[in-house]
């Protein structure tokens, strides 16, 4: 049996397979945050189609950290019925689901939350949402902390097998964890060890929050590609070791951010023109001019994260470290597990193209994914259209 299809466990759960649905913004859910029934028919589907893990795209936990317009929130009880639908849908087709909680924090616009965006510093306005966020307070950290931990145990009473904690691709775990982003002095800044301070508070509140034994992910940027230096393969290594200390069950790993390396989270082609369709007129001009500088740029023959997996890898000791961005051949999927790179692949896009590749995998009816990683899906959720495969182009808007 080829080790892709051998299970592993996070925690006290088993996954069957070596094969992870890395959580992607879906713009699916209902614009109160609840679960829609297209939501439930994507990831049933991806469960019968074999995908060992789920991980469905970004909750909000707290109504500030809410940065798409149908993205699933986490943030009341009320969304408990419809994610326990969620979560039936995949156990029924044998699947095990875990919920990625997020925090948008800068990461957003005063139209979507309805004040200005928080962050752990108020560094300067960015190029995608022109934001000058709010510097957080110690009780605003308090809040978004306890926030997380409500957030955690809605999962566990809606039944997911799992929590992963978002903090990579810019969002405000991965803010207070770069240099960059936080220009802090205080407890929560200013050395790597205080950056690291909020997802270690945001971990043992988690664990609380929680039953025994239910395992606790994070998915952690190991290059930030921010202006100036953020997080990088050295000081991501040295984050998770700290990791390690705290007894994660597993880590998984990425790159890039939403505001400042878009491109960098995907590689592939840059559908300049999709990306730009749904900007005001008076943000064409100069979308169309950095769209069209980035064309060409970022094409890629093997898996972006896996020289940084290799550096991670040995400093997680038994947990499990998963790895996305890139994959496309059955054999490199292979040779990553085999020589001990990581030990589970993370994909996204290759399962908005083809739900059912895992199974057409197993059955040895492909050894390349059919994804051409054109990244029209990701436009489309730019221009708050739900994530499937567009690879013929998007609609006129």
């Amino acid at each position: 049996m080829s080790i892709l299809f051998t299970p592993i466990n996070l925690g006290d759960v088993q996954i069957k397979n070596r094969f992870v649905n890395s959580a992607t913004y879906e713009a699916m859910a209902l614009d109160t945050g609840e679960v829609s029934d297209k939501l439930i028919k994507r990831y049933r589907n991806l469960a019968k189609g074999e995908a060992g893990l789920i991980i469905p795209g970004h909750m909000f936990v707290h109504p500030l950290g809410r940065s798409g317009k149908y993205q699933i929130g986490i943030h009341s009880n009320d969304m408990i019925p419809g994610l326990r639908r969620l979560v039936e849908a995949v156990h029924q087709e044998g699947g095990k689901i875990v919920f990625q909680l997020a925090h948008a924090g800068r990461q957003t616009s005063k139209a979507m939350i309805g004040q200005t965006p928080i962050g752990p510093s108020s560094k300067g306005r960015d190029p995608v949402y022109f934001v000058k966020p709010r510097e957080m307070s110690a009780d605003d950290i308090q809040e978004v902390i306890q926030a997380f931990g409500k957030a955690a145990n809605r999962a566990a009473e809606a039944g997911a097998d799992g929590i992963q904690l978002h903090a990579a691709h810019g969002y405000l775990i991965n803010q207070f964890l770069s240099p960059f982003f936080n220009q802090r002095k205080d407890e929560w800044g200013g050395s790597d060890a205080n950056r690291f301070r909020f997802l270690k508070e945001l971990i043992i509140e988690v664990r609380n929050a929680v039953p025994q034994g239910m395992p606790i992910l994070v998915k952690l940027n190991t290059r930030d590609y921010t202006p100036q230096e953020g997080i990088t393969p050295s000081l991501a290594a040295i984050y998770a070791g700290w990791l390690s200390d705290l007894e994660i069950d597993g880590l998984e790993i990425s790159c890039g951010s939403s505001i400042y390396a878009f491109m960098n989270m995907c590689r592939g082609d840059v559908p300049a023109k999709e990306l730009v369709q749904g900007l005001p007129f008076w943000k064409k001009p100069l979308g169309n001019l950095m769209m069209k500088g980035m064309v060409g740029k970022y094409d890629f023959d093997e898996p972006y994260n896996l020289e940084t997996a290799k550096m991670i890898k040995p400093v997680l000791g038994e947990i499990p470290l998963l790895v996305v961005g890139g994959f496309r051949k059955v054999s490199q999927m292979q040779e990553t597990l085999e020589n001990h790179y990581a030990d589970c692949i993370s994909m996204c896009r290759p399962f908005i193209r083809e739900p059912f590749v895992i199974k057409r995998i197993r059955e040895g009816k492909t050894e390349v994914v059919a994804c051409v990683s054109c990244n029209r899906c990701f436009a489309a959720v730019a221009n708050n259209m739900p994530v499937q495969c567009y690879v013929r182009g998007l609609p006129a808007s």
